[in-house]
C-alpha cells in the first residue's frame, strides 16, 4: 500500500522495443512515436527489466496531452503548431485539469456539442486530436478505453466552397498587382494549392514542353517563420501540362518578374503581400467569398466538367485518396444534362 499522501501511480509492464533505439529509449513512457524503427514484441512475451515504467495514474489530460506532443517528432511544423493552437483554445480550458481517468464519454459529448453549434469543422479537428491522445493514453493503460464514442464527431462537414467563374479568374488576375497576377493563373489553371504556387521555382517551368513541376512547398507558419519542404505525399509531386493561355501568360511573367537563376522563386512575395492583395482583389468583383484556395477549387471543378475521370483529377490535383476527387464529380451532372438535351434533339431530327 502507499503511504498517505503519496502520489498513485500505475506500474506497467511495456514490452521491449527491437528498434536501434534500444529497449527503453525516450518516447515508450507515452506511445513511442518512432513507429518506422520500431516493432513491439507481442505482448505476451516476458519483459526485460528495463521495460518496466511507471506512470502517474493521476495525470491530468493537460499535462498528459503536453507530453505526448512533444514526442510526436513525426508530425511537420504547421501540425504541430495546430495541434499546440486547438490544445490551448479548445481542450485544456475544459480537461486541462482534470484527471485522464476522470474524462467520460458524456463529458465529451458535451464538450463537443459546447463547439459543433458554432464551429463545426474546428470541432471535428479538436475532437480528432482528443482521441488519438485518448488512444494513447489507453496503450500507456491510463484509460481501459477510450470515451471518445460519439458517431460522426471526428468527420468535417464544410459547406460546398463556392466556384468562380472564368471570366471572374481573369478579372482577379488582372486586379493583382503585375508580379503576383500568376499566382492566381497558376491556382486556378493549374489547380495548385497556395504553397505550391509559392514554392515554384525557375528551374520547375519547363516552357518548352509546357510543363510545372511540384518538387517542394513553401509556407509559413503560425510564427511567421517560412517553412520550405517537399509535398505531404507522393501523389504531391507531380508534374502537369499548363493550359496554352495560362502557359502564355507563364513566359510573361518570367521574363519580367523573375530572376534568371534556376532557384528564383516564380512567386516572390511573401504570404502576406499575397493575402493583401487578393483580399482587395475579391473585394472590387464582389465575392467576397472567394478563398484563394478557391481558385484551386474552381479549376478542379472546371477540370472535371470536361470529363475527367476520377484517376485524372487525383492526378492532376495531387490527391492521395479517391475521397477528395470525388467532390469535385458534381460537375458532371450538367453535363449529364448536356447529353440529355443532345440526345432529344437527336430523336427530333429521326
Amino acid at each position: 500500500m502507499l503511504p498517505p499522501g503519496a502520489p498513485s501511480t500505475t506500474r506497467r509492464v511495456v514490452p521491449p522495443c527491437r528498434c536501434r533505439h534500444g529497449p527503453s529509449h525516450p518516447g515508450r513512457t507515452v506511445g513511442c512515436s518512432r513507429s518506422q524503427d520500431h516493432e513491439d514484441l507481442p505482448r505476451r512475451d516476458v519483459p526485460s527489466p528495463e521495460a518496466v515504467v511507471l506512470i502517474d495514474a493521476d495525470a491530468t489530460f493537460g499535462g498528459y496531452a503536453l507530453e505526448w506532443l512533444d514526442q510526436r517528432i513525426d508530425l511537420a511544423e504547421r501540425t504541430q503548431e495546430l495541434y499546440a493552437w486547438l490544445l490551448t483554445r479548445h481542450l485544456n480550458p475544459t480537461f486541462g485539469s482534470t484527471p485522464l481517468r476522470s474524462i467520460d464519454t458524456p463529458a465529451v459529448r458535451r464538450w463537443h456539442v459546447g463547439i459543433a453549434r458554432t464551429r463545426p469543422t474546428t470541432a471535428a479537428k479538436a475532437y480528432r486530436l482528443l482521441s488519438s491522445i485518448l488512444r494513447t493514453a489507453v496503450t500507456d493503460g491510463l484509460l481501459e478505453t477510450n470515451p471518445c464514442q460519439i458517431r460522426g464527431a471526428a468527420v468535417e462537414r464544410a459547406p460546398e466552397r463556392p466556384v468562380a467563374t472564368v471570366a471572374e479568374v481573369e478579372q482577379l488576375a488582372q486586379l493583382m498587382p503585375p508580379d503576383l497576377r500568376i499566382a492566381v493563373v497558376l491556382a486556378a489553371w493549374c489547380q495548385l494549392r497556395r504553397g505550391e504556387v509559392r514554392g515554384l521555382r525557375r528551374k520547375d517551368v519547363d516552357l518548352e514542353h509546357g510543363l510545372v513541376t511540384v518538387e517542394v512547398t513553401r509556407t509559413t507558419a503560425m510564427s511567421g517563420r517560412t517553412v520550405v519542404k517537399e509535398p505531404k505525399t507522393r501523389a504531391g509531386r507531380r508534374t502537369l501540362a499548363v493550359p496554352a493561355n495560362a502557359l502564355e501568360l507563364l513566359v510573361a511573367h518570367l521574363e519580367a518578374h523573375v530572376g534568371a537563376d534556376d532557384d528564383a522563386l516564380v512567386v516572390a512575395g511573401t504570404d502576406r503581400s499575397l493575402s493583401v492583395a487578393w483580399t482587395a482583389a475579391r473585394a472590387t468583383i464582389g465575392r467576397d467569398d472567394l478563398r484563394f484556395h478557391d481558385l484551386r477549387h474552381s479549376g478542379l471543378t472546371w477540370s472535371a466538367a470536361t470529363g475527367a475521370s476520377v484517376a485524372e483529377l487525383m492526378r492532376r490535383a495531387g490527391h492521395a485518396s479517391q475521397a477528395a476527387a470525388l467532390r469535385y464529380q458534381h460537375a458532371t451532372d450538367e453535363r449529364d444534362r448536356a447529353i440529355a438535351r443532345a440526345l432529344a434533339a437527336l430523336a427530333k431530327g429521326s
